[in-house]
């Protein structure tokens, strides 16, 4: 039977985690305290990888107030154009598909599906990204394609898989509808319609699709009893032996990287080189970008992919070190060179399965209540 640290501890009313003889005893009450302090330099120091740039590094938190950029700044006018640009299907060429059809607000701003589908019920290629806290991102498509949110909202519209019109034609589209006319000059001070506004309009109200408040945010800003001792050891775990916050990190719970986690799926129908599509930069072989975990509870299912679903799958994965072994007939051949090396900051984690538990407890806090918005009525 192992010995349990200073026993006198439990009679003082702290709780022990770990046992004495292993390097990883917590004290939980403490960890409460320190954690809900509202001062993360208080915090235990976060275990990083070698490979983390440490001066780069931001740890998890409260979101700041909305960046906008200055080009584009925030009008209330501009952020209702752009949520009835965002509902209207008749963007696409079909007239039946809206940004709002991948991207439900009642399915965490995604459409819980493994792949989306698209012009004529085709299937797209990777699992669609929710919006929510986008405003945070600082570039946009798991492949990163996309600069900004105003360079991202043209893209679905072309794109044959999802709404499949000409620029040209949606624009022109949407100027033929007179009761666009109004909305557009409070806008924009006129009623023409561009491809630009569309874009900056579109942009704006998805910057304004936040989330509220979640359980992780009042925690750390000194709600220290809406935690229970499991999400504090959750936490706690996140920061340090399951090494989560090496990607996961700064308020957003996305360091806005790529990185390759073995899911290129290489050799079957379903490969996909991620960053690499984009820059043709073999070194980007397999990456994808780090994706927020903030309401992850509401976005199933996972990974670029989709083939994830349940939460429990992906931790699994991590702790196994995400083995991803190379089909051996492809050795030597033609395509050898397109086998790309995962991340060395993935390795075995060796987290038990009360450990596993503990961190997917804290993983759910940073989710909320999906919530309802009025779809709005379209311009005739």
């Amino acid at each position: 039977m192992k010995k349990l640290i200073f026993p006198l501890l439990f009679l003082l009313g702290l709780t022990a985690y770990k046992t004495a003889e292993g390097p990883d005893y917590i004290d939980i009450q403490e960890l409460r305290k320190l954690y809900s302090s509202g001062d993360s330099s208080k915090w235990p120091a976060a275990e990083l990888h070698e490979n983390v740039d440490k001066s780069k590094f931001q740890d998890i938190g409260v979101l700041p107030a909305v960046p906008y950029p200055a080009y584009n700044p925030y009008s209330k006018e501009k952020e209702s154009l752009g949520k009835i640009l965002f509902f209207d299907p008749r963007l696409s060429r079909s007239g039946q598909i809206a940004c709002a059809s991948c991207h439900n607000p009642e399915l965490g701003w995604t459409d819980n599906l493994t792949r989306s589908f698209g012009h004529d019920r085709q299937t797209g290629k990777r699992n669609s990204m929710t919006i929510l806290n986008s405003a945070y991102a600082t570039s946009l498509f798991w492949d990163g394609r996309a600069s900004s949110l105003e360079d991202q909202a043209q893209f679905p519209v072309a794109d044959p898989l999802e709404m499949n019109e000409k620029l040209t034609i949606a624009v022109d589209k949407i100027a033929k509808i007179k009761g666009y006319n109004s909305l557009f000059t409070k806008a924009f001070g006129d009623k023409k319609v561009t491809l630009e506004r569309i874009q900056y309009a579109i942009a704006t109200f998805e910057r304004s699709i936040n989330s509220p408040k979640s359980k992780f945010d009042q925690f750390v800003s000194g709600k220290s009893e809406i935690y229970t001792d499991q999400q504090v050891k959750g936490m706690h775990l996140f920061r340090t032996k399951a090494q989560c916050i090496n990607c996961h990190n700064t308020p957003y719970f996305s360091d806005n990287q790529f990185h390759n986690d073995g899911q290129t799926l290489f050799g079957t129908k379903n490969e996909d080189f991620g960053r690499y599509n984009v820059t043709k930069d073999v070194k980007d072989i397999g990456k994808f970008r780090t994706p927020t975990l903030r309401e992850v509870v509401n976005t199933k299912p996972w990974m670029h992919h989709g083939h994830f679903p349940s939460l429990l799958d992906v931790v699994e994965l991590y702790n196994l070190g995400n083995p991803s072994p190379v089909q051996k007939k492809y050795l030597g051949t033609a395509r050898d060179s397109l086998i790309s090396k995962s991340d060395p900051m993935l390795r075995k984690l060796a987290l038990n399965k009360e450990e596993i538990s503990d961190l997917l407890a804290f993983i759910e806090t940073l989710s909320t209540p999906t919530r309802r918005i009025m779809t709005p009525e379209m311009p005739k």
